[in-house]
C-alpha cells in the first residue's frame, strides 16, 4: 500500500503514543497537533513527525486555517480524532450549564469541528479515512453523543468514498481513570451516595490495572486502515472494539436490545397503521454538523 499521511489529534494518551510510534515504524507520515507552542512536542519532530499548533476549541475558521497550513506540505489521508475528558455528574445538585457545555465541547464538538475541517480535502481527492476513538460505556454522556453523530457521518461520507470507523477501547488501553482525567463537582446529593461510592471504588480499582495492550491495539487500527496484517481480506467495520471488556460491553448491549425486540415485537408491530399499497422510503437522518448542507427529513410514500 502507498505511504499514507496521518493527522493525529489527542496523541498524548497511551493509545495515541503507541499509534504514532507504530505509524512511523511502518513507514507512513505523521502530523501531530498540540495546543500552544509546538516546542512542547519537539520530541515528535525529532522522530520525523510534523507538528502544528492547534486549539480544537477555537472557532471553525481558525481550525480551517491550520488545516490549510498542514495541506501546504502535502495531502492528508487519515484523520485520527480522539479526545477524553471525564467529569463525575452523578447526584449533583447543580449541574452548571458551563460545565456541561465544556464537556460536550471537548468530547463531541471539537471532534465534529476537526472532521468538518478535513472533509473538504477528502471530498476533493475522493478518498480518505476518519478514525474516531469512542467509548463503549458512553462516559459523561458526551462521548456517547459522538456515537450517534458518527452514525450520520458514516452514511453521508461513504457515498463520497470516504471511509470512517469508530474504535471503542473501553477501559483497557487508555488512561481513562487517571486522576488528572477525572474532574468531580461539589455539592453531591446524599441519595446517590451508595452509587457514587461504588463508582469511586471501581475507578480506584481499575486505574492502572487495565489488561489491554495499547501497542497491539495501535497495530490493529493501522492494519484496518491499510487492509493488511490482521485485517487482510476483511471489510473495514463501522465499529471495532479493541479490548475483551469492550467486546463484552458491546455484546451485552446488542443482546439486550435484541431481547427487547423479540419480547415486544407483537406490541411494536401493532402500532403500525395498516395502509395497503404504500411503501415507505426510509430517509437517512443526518445532523447539520457534517457538511455544508442540511438534510430534509421526510418520508415520502411511493404508490405501487
Amino acid at each position: 500500500m502507498p505511504q499514507l499521511t496521518w493527522l493525529i489529534r489527542g496523541w498524548s494518551s497511551r493509545l495515541g503514543e503507541a499509534l504514532l510510534c507504530s505509524i512511523l515504524a511502518r513507514g507512513d507520515k505523521v502530523v501531530a497537533t498540540t495546543r500552544g507552542n509546538v516546542s512542547r512536542i519537539s520530541a515528535l519532530a525529532e522522530a520525523r513527525a510534523k507538528t502544528f499548533s492547534l486549539d480544537v476549541t477555537a472557532p471553525l475558521p481558525e481550525i480551517n486555517a491550520v488545516i490549510r497550513k498542514v495541506l501546504e506540505d502535502g495531502q492528508i489521508d487519515v484523520l485520527v480524532n480522539k479526545r477524553c475528558l471525564h467529569r463525575s455528574w452523578l447526584g449533583r445538585r447543580n449541574l452548571v450549564s458551563t460545565i456541561l457545555l465544556s464537556s460536550v465541547e471537548t468530547n463531541c464538538f471539537t471532534v465534529v469541528k476537526m472532521t468538518q475541517a478535513v472533509l473538504p480535502h477528502f471530498r476533493e481527492k475522493n478518498s480518505g479515512t476518519v478514525i474516531f476513538v469512542g467509548s463503549s460505556g458512553g462516559y459523561c454522556g458526551t462521548k456517547h453523543a459522538l456515537d450517534g453523530w458518527y452514525d450520520c457521518l458514516e452514511q453521508e461520507a461513504a457515498r463520497l468514498n470516504i471511509k470512517s470507523i469508530i474504535s471503542s477501547s473501553a477501559f483497557s488501553v487508555r488512561k481513562c481513570f487517571a486522576s488528572e482525567n477525572i474532574k468531580n463537582q461539589s455539592t453531591p446529593i446524599p441519595d446517590y451516595d451508595p452509587v457514587r461510592n461504588a463508582v469511586a471504588e471501581f475507578v480506584q480499582h481499575i486505574n492502572g490495572n487495565q489488561r489491554g495492550d495499547p501497542k497491539e491495539a495501535a497495530e490493529v487500527m493501522i492494519d484496518v486502515v491499510k487492509g493488511e496484517g490482521k485485517a487482510d481480506g476483511k471489510v473495514m467495520p463501522e465499529r471495532l472494539p479493541l479490548a475483551p471488556d469492550c467486546l463484552a460491553t458491546i455484546r451485552k448491549k446488542c443482546v439486550r436490545n435484541l431481547a427487547i425486540c423479540n419480547e415486544w415485537e407483537d406490541v411494536i408491530r401493532s402500532t403500525a397503521e395498516e395502509v395497503e399499497c404504500i411503501t415507505y422510503v426510509s430517509a437517512v437522518i443526518c445532523l447539520p454538523l457534517v457538511s455544508e448542507f442540511y438534510w430534509n427529513i421526510s418520508f415520502s410514500p411511493l404508490w405501487t
